[in-house]
């Protein structure tokens, strides 16, 4: 690939890169630091714990109010998967809750890869929100560029977000299989859980057959922020994501596979996302499962 990975780069080189226009789906620390009038989720949250709340409870980013994943930007666990799709009513409820409004921009972060941010990111502009941006780096950028955490749990003015599902695509089972065979599906998950050599989560361990291997991880650089939009688009594109050609992800509950579309975007390629996943193809006993 054309840049070395982990090579750094200036503030100012990092937003010409990732931006390619005044919407681009990341923010630095300084460009937050910056701006006015915005709604900062906190969505810091990890597979089996601790409770992200404890964390921002810690500090979080000044102003910034909790997001939390499994209650907020989820649905019960079932048939559908681990973490389906709120209904568009639970979720305008929990964002009008955080003080999401439609009109304002909306900033969310995590601990620093964006794994878990991705996931409100892609959530909110699902269910039709314009403005949302994800702090690139997360936590540990804003820390590291010297600006100051808070303790402080504000009171927080409720916000009159609607939420109207469709405004990121989205795929089925079906429509899953059917482009992992016409077209590219990604597999976000780590290669082990890929090959189907370990399963720590779901009760089978596989992948949908005809699904490219493509962990999160390789999306960001060591410290946690993406790799600029031209390292990414080679990347997908040596997997068989080019133009023209229809691309999905899903990972093992549709947490992950998020974090993808969003490196997906940047690159300039648009992704679906298989939102039940993993743990929604394995719930029928009679999809196929491939390993290796």
């Amino acid at each position: 690939m054309s840049e070395r990975v982990g090579e750094e780069r200036t503030g100012e080189q990092r937003i010409g890169e990732h931006r390619g226009g005044e919407h681009s789906p990341l923010i630095t620390p300084e460009e937050l630091a910056a701006l006015a009038g915005v709604t900062i989720l906190d969505v810091r949250w990890r597979l089996g714990g601790p409770p992200g709340i404890e964390s921002y409870r810690e500090g979080h980013v000044p102003g910034a109010v909790f997001c939390d994943l499994n209650a907020d930007l989820a649905a019960p666990p079932g048939p559908a998967g681990r973490h389906p799709l709120p209904s568009p009513e639970d979720f305008g409820a929990a964002m009008r809750r955080l003080g999401v409004s439609g009109a304002r921009p909306v900033v969310v972060y995590d601990d620093a890869d964006s794994t878990s941010a991705a996931r409100a990111w892609w959530t909110l502009r699902y269910f039709g929100h314009g403005d949302v941006r994800v702090l690139d780096g997360g936590l540990r950028a804003w820390t590291r560029a010297g600006l100051p955490v808070s303790k402080e749990e504000g009171p927080v003015t409720p916000g009159d977000f609607t939420a109207r599902p469709g405004g990121m695509p989205v795929l089925d089972a079906g429509q899953a299989a059917a482009l992992a065979a016409d077209g590219v599906l990604l597999d976000a998950r780590a290669a082990e859980r890929y090959r189907g050599e370990v399963e720590p989560v779901d009760p089978v361990a596989g992948h949908i057959p005809g699904a490219v291997s493509a962990p999160t991880s390789e999306n960001v650089e060591p410290g946690g922020r993406f790799h600029s939009g031209s390292f990414l688009r080679e990347r997908f594109n040596t997997l068989g994501a080019v133009e023209g050609v229809p691309v999905g992800a899903y990972c093992g509950s549709g947490v992950t596979a998020a974090h993808e579309v969003l490196a997906l975007e940047i690159a300039g390629l648009p992704a679906a996302l298989y939102a039940g996943s993993w743990s929604n193809w394995v719930a029928d006993p009679g999809r196929r499962v491939a390993t290796g």
